[in-house]
């Protein structure tokens, strides 16, 4: 079969015609920007990248199936071509994903605003480390596999795969992770976000109420014990549930978290099984998210327990890149970069860090980048995050244009609510000034962590190359 991607260089989208590729189609892409890792990516794999939008594209390569890429809308030129000859079968990735990487297997599917990424890599990496050679679809840069964030695994194999709530494409607003056919289903916490494509809380709920109707009745849904909008949600009488937490309602139960400088402990407990975690990851979400995929991976193993697979390999886990990620060290100073964009996220990973590094002042650097954050919604929310620094420095508000006035954050209010230490800038490198003086200035230990989903003008990168010179 011959597969054509419009948008391939997204991470799903490129990873995904990797998989296709590997599964013995003839698979072809093309995009705006070619940027690396995922050039090279595919490139290492064989697959052919065109950059550009041009109809020719697709007349020279004359696929079977064209994969619309959720970033795609309406006036693409190979779109409309397409559209036009109408000879084509059009089809969204989630679609694509469903019917030729998830077949008839059965999936592990790790939903939830924040977590995902990091609750998919560890399921995979405990499943492999069992024995299991499972497939999996991951969002990121995970440090622990030399195939990156895809494999494709045995075919008879469970697939992992991160089920994310955004939509699917121009064509099919249903959130992506409703195609997946989820044998075992991960919901790691639910909040407001997205608010380009949600009403409110009420809209997320509902979603993930969808979702947990469509899991095999032999299957399971794993579920934050912790989250008040979880709990809140509808029964599922056809299909098993289970709680994993701090509570002490959770059937599986997170116990005794001690956070250390150099990674963290603590203990697991489900019917009658403990077992101790020491690891080189930070703060009590990260002991959940491992929680979480030690009993999504038991689950679709098919183990009594869910604490029934080896966890030993939980002390080798690298994590993956852009979470609490030390980019560099030295003179006094540990550099950070982090995926963190919404407000619960930033919050969380100051707590870990304060708690991680001890007698360090913490320095933060937020880019309001992503469709939600570079809205009103969360102002007040960005703000009192941000409190929890030291210092703060607000970025550059990212496609200003592009957000309605009445919507469009004020990085100036939002500073001010955060306090005094909190600045606002119009440019990302006099934020980096900025912050250099007031990192040298301070002779004190520092932590200096870069909050985005995005380059955030490599300002991050500029930061650490320097630290090595003071």
């Amino acid at each position: 079969m011959k597969i054509y991607f419009i948008g391939i260089c997204g991470t799903i989208m490129g990873n995904s015609a990797i998989l296709m590729k590997r599964l013995g189609h003839e698979v072809c892409g093309s995009d705006r920007g070619i940027y690396e890792p995922m050039k090279s990516a595919l490139s290492a794999a064989g697959v052919e990248c065109l950059q550009g939008w041009n109809p020719d594209n697709i007349k020279n390569f004359a696929p079977d199936c064209i994969v619309v890429g959720n970033a795609i809308s309406r006036m693409n030129p190979e779109l409309e071509f397409a559209l036009a000859d109408g000879s084509y079968e059009l089809t969204s990735l989630p679609q694509a994903i469903s019917s030729h990487l998830i077949g008839r297997r059965n999936s592990l599917v790790v939903s939830g605003t924040h977590g995902k990424t990091t609750t998919t890599s560890l399921a995979a990496f405990i499943l492999r480390a069992n024995g299991v050679d499972a497939g999996w679809l991951i969002g990121g840069v995970p440090q622990d596999f030399p195939e990156g964030g895809a494999n494709l695994g045995s075919m008879s194999a469970p697939f992992v795969i991160e089920g994310d709530e955004y939509d699917s494409a121009y064509f099919d607003k249903r959130s992506k992770f409703i195609h997946y056919k989820p044998y075992v289903l991960i919901i790691n916490n639910i909040e407001f976000d997205h608010a380009d494509i949600f009403r409110d809380i009420y809209d997320v709920k509902r979603t993930f109420s969808h979702v947990r109707r469509i899991v095999s009745p032999l299957g399971l849904i794993i579920e934050n014990a912790d989250d008040a909008n979880i709990a809140s949600l509808e029964p599922t009488p056809w299909t098993r549930r289970v709680k994993v937490g701090f509570s002490e309602n959770a059937d599986l139960k997170i116990k005794d978290f001690v956070q250390h400088a150099d990674g963290s402990s603590f203990t697991l407990e489900c019917g009658g099984i403990c077992k101790r975690i020491e690891w080189a990851q930070s703060g009590q979400y990260n002991a959940r998210n491992a929680a979480m995929a030690a009993a999504g991976a038991a689950a679709v193993m098919g183990l009594d327990n869910l604490l029934g697979a080896n966890l030993d390999c939980l002390k080798d886990f690298q994590g993956v890149k852009r979470r609490q990620q030390i980019i560099a060290r030295g003179n006094g100073i540990v550099a950070i970069e982090d995926f963190g964009h919404h407000p619960t996220a930033i919050s969380l990973t100051l707590d870990a860090l304060r708690q991680r590094f001890k007698g360090y002042k913490i320095f933060a650097a937020f880019e309001p980048r992503s469709n939600t954050a570079r809205t009103n919604v969360f102002e007040g929310e960005f703000a009192s995050a941000l409190r929890k620094a030291d210092k703060a420095y607000v970025g550059k508000l990212s496609n200003a244009d592009k957000i309605p006035a009445d919507r469009r954050m004020d990085t100036a209010a939002l500073a001010a609510l955060s306090g005094i230490h909190c600045r606002a800038f119009e440019d990302n490198l006099e934020l980096l000034k900025t912050l250099k003086a007031d990192a040298a200035a301070d002779d004190c230990n520092k932590v200096v962590v870069f909050f985005s989903n995005g380059s955030f003008d490599s300002i991050h990168k500029l930061f650490a190359a320097d630290i090595p010179s003071r």
